[in-house]
């Protein structure tokens, strides 16, 4: 028996792994993470590639697979093409991997700003983008929380190993490969890049702002500022722009700039750490070395990988659920891993860039990437149950932005954008202050949402404020104007102002979230006021066609199809979120029962855009066995708009409100009229849901987390509730206050296989 051969030891293990990782065909290599004992844990359902594909470019979830924490300031992903407005810079379909970006793109129909790209490669410098594709498999990518690999081949039957991780401000990659670029500009923007040998950095700014054609604050003085620190010392470096390659060059201020750095031919293995920042290269250094201070050290990258997960552990370990498969489990953790992800931190060691003024404010607590006409439905509603120590601080981020622009933001990306109608940041703070959030100034609160209320936006007689209508004062409630619109007629001028119709019916929700604010802040007659003026939305209710219809100034109708916001007058017509019921007396309780069901029946719904979303709810507000539908509806659309697959959003995520309705529809409950605190009761899809929520009941006092059980026996196959009880007292009507949830240990449904008259 021949003698057993020593052991080698683990680094020349490693360099001998990393060699054969180096010289191994493609179609042979899978990613691989270093090995340990796995712990079960909620994350293992998260699949960051839901939503990264579609039927179109543009008409799918819009997701990437960034591996950073909740809130990031900057998302770090692999990049399958250039990102512009409505597009994105990774999509499941696309064959070649180009490198990784530090993005700022909130959504995909937002534009990107100050991002920063890092491309490795193989043989020469390949300085254009389109020459530094590698194709990869998906059989050959692993993307999971906290961590992105990925395995390309780089021809001649080579292949590079590339690993992905992230904090919010400092992404951490680890490639096997002989060159480096980092890219700072594109075509048409003039940026900066330096190489610093001695202290193996490149570093330098971006001040590309893809949305600055919207909205009265240009910013012009916005940089996106980047350090990339490597673990390896350079052979050799040079600069380009666009194609042409200057070797030798240690910076260049040009349009479509970039750097290069070449290493050693004994370097297996190269890990580059990039921080970001708004305000300054120092601070993104700065950065660099809070969030990853052994930046060099081998186990950096894996560091980076267990904080990040700690972090989501601590989110997604909040809830744990009982009696589903692994796709439902897939689809739920997921939508709470896309959920978090918004919006996004600004703040930086005590300070942040205003794109409002232009300059850099000390102060904490600034975020970015509010897509209010998106989130006031069910995100922010989300937010605050299951973030809510961060929620106060998103709302003094709203008064920074009052402060020093003047209003409260409508679609923050950096600045306003005036992208989308209504000012439903009322809506949002009105439902913050419902549930318990402070830590503000409420009496600025009431400043800003009264002026929101009252005060017509520049130019409301000139301009119509089109959809994306360049260089726009703030939009603000456009069509408000005292002496002929919406506060005078209580419609919005069809003729005069665009999206009226929807204009019209939000101002009206607006209004009613006002009053919310009003009543909480001591205002009692202006209060009664905003929810008389919550009723305008009967202004535009046409009785003879029983649909909703936009008006012109001198009261006539147009045409039924005109005045819509990414919807039409099935949608809009039942777009009274505050008061249902008074609809439906508007309507008539008949009228309103057929219409609602021709709506179902015809195909109107139309779940991949927000207008909808509330809609499967609106049967419990008929009550009897008119709740049932509602409980069909909400399972139907669960079923048919969410999957676990790379295509299973049907829509835009829009900011983490897709996902929002499927967490809030599974647990049972959906906030219909957020600025009320009540929630509509539909149809839970767990057999038992264990929420550890942070914060007291009522009541109590410190700091900890309570326990709320949500308890649905059969729930997976009987999807129709019989009987509802909180804390064993019976709740007898489909509705229940978040006050209610709130101070609860157990919600339990009695549920059956057949529809039951209930509420």
């Amino acid at each position: 028996m021949p003698l057993p051969l020593p052991l080698p030891s683990p680094r020349r293990l490693l360099a001998l792994l990393l060699l054969l990782l180096a010289i191994a065909p493609a179609s042979a290599q899978q990613p691989q993470t270093p090995l340990g004992p796995h712990i079960p844990s909620n994350l293992d359902y998260v699949n960051p590639l839901i939503g990264t594909a579609g039927w179109s470019q543009t008409e799918y979830g819009g997701m990437i697979p960034h591996p950073g924490p909740p809130f990031a300031m900057t998302q770090f992903t692999p990049m399958t093409q250039e990102p512009r407005i409505s597009r994105r810079a990774y999509h499941h379909t696309s064959p070649l991997l180009h490198g990784f970006l530090a993005t700022h793109q909130p959504a995909i129909w937002m534009g990107d700003s100050g991002y920063v790209s890092l491309s490795p490669g193989l043989g020469s410098i390949k300085a254009l983008f389109e020459d530094r594709g590698m194709p990869f498999t998906h059989e050959g990518e692993r993307a999971r929380v906290g961590e992105y690999c990925v395995v390309l081949d780089a021809g001649g039957g080579r292949t590079v190993r590339a690993r992905l991780a992230a904090r919010s401000r400092t992404g951490v990659m680890r490639f096997n490969l002989p060159w480096v670029l980092v890219q700072a500009t594109r075509a048409g923007v003039r940026g900066h890049i330096s190489i610093h040998p001695h202290s193996r950095e490149i570093s330098g700014y971006n001040p590309d702002r893809q949305d600055s054609h919207l909205g009265p604050y240009k910013a012009t003085g916005f940089k996106g500022f980047f350090v990339a620190r490597f673990s390896e010392r350079f052979s050799s470096w040079g600069t380009a722009v666009g194609g042409e390659v200057h070797e030798g060059r240690t910076h260049h201020t040009s349009e479509h700039v970039s750097a290069w750095v070449r290493f050693g031919e004994g370097v297996r293995e190269v890990q580059v750490t990039l921080g970001v920042s708004f305000v300054s290269v120092e601070q993104a250094r700065r950065n660099l070395e809070e969030e990853c201070p052994d930046a060099w050290g081998v186990e950096a990258l894996e560091r980076v990988v267990r904080r990040t997960r700690a972090e989501w552990e601590e989110k997604l370990g909040r809830v744990n659920v009982q009696g589903a498969g692994r796709e439902m489990l897939e689809v739920f953790y997921t939508g709470m891993y896309h959920a978090l992800q918004y919006p996004s931190e600004m703040s930086e060691s005590g300070a942040y860039y205003s794109g409002f003024t232009d300059s850099v404010h000390r102060g904490e607590a600034a975020y970015t990437a509010y897509s209010t006409w998106d989130i006031f439905r069910a995100e922010w509603a989300f937010l605050l149950l299951f973030a809510p120590e961060r929620a106060g601080g998103m709302v003094r981020s709203m008064l920074q932005s009052y402060r020093e622009g003047g209003w409260l933001p409508i679609w923050m990306n950096v600045v306003e954008t005036n992208i989308m109608v209504g000012t439903h940041a009322d809506s949002m703070i009105a439902e913050a202050m419902v549930k318990g959030v402070g830590g503000f100034d409420e009496q600025l609160v009431w400043e800003a949402v009264w002026k929101n209320a009252m005060v017509p936006p520049e130019k409301d007689l000139n301009i119509t404020f089109y959809d994306r209508e360049p260089g726009t004062p703030v939009e603000a409630r456009a069509g408000l104007c005292v002496t002929t619109y919406y506060k005078k007629n209580g419609w919005v001028a069809a003729d005069r102002t665009a999206e009226a119709g929807s204009r019209t019916l939000d101002y009206a929700y607006d209004d009613y979230a006002a009053s919310v604010v009003a009543e909480l802040t001591g205002h009692a007659e202006d209060a009664a006021h905003l929810r008389e003026r919550s009723k305008n939305y009967r202004h535009v209710f046409r009785d003879a066609t029983g649909f909703m219809n936009a008006r012109n100034l001198d009261g006539s109708w147009a045409a039924d199809w005109a005045g819509w916001t990414e919807g039409d007058k099935w949608k809009y017509t039942f777009g009274v979120m505050h008061d249902i019921p008074g609809l439906i007396e508007l309507m008539g309780r008949d009228r309103f029962l057929e219409l609602l069901t021709a709506y179902w029946v015809g195909g109107h719904n139309q779940h991949d855009n927000e207008p909808s979303h509330h809609v499967p709810y609106l049967y419990a507000y008929l009550g009897g066995n008119m709740t049932s539908r509602t409980q069909r509806l909400v399972r139907q659309v669960a079923r048919e708009e969410y999957a676990a697959r790379p295509d299973g959003l049907s829509g835009n995520e829009d900011c983490g409100q897709m996902s929002a309705w499927y967490i809030f529809s599974a647990l049972g409950f959906y906030p219909v009229s957020p600025a009320s605190g009540e929630y509509v009761v539909g149809s839970p899809f767990f057999e038992r849901v264990v929420l550890r929520l942070p914060g007291p009941r009522a009541g109590e006092e410190g700091d900890r987390e309570r326990e709320l059980i949500i308890s649905a026996p059969g729930a997976s196959w009987k999807p129709y509730v019989r009987e509802l009880y909180i804390d064993g007292r019976r709740v007898d009507r489909p509705f229940v206050k978040h006050s209610e949830l709130w101070s609860a240990r157990v919600v339990r449904f009695e549920m059956s296989e057949v529809p039951v008259a209930w509420g």
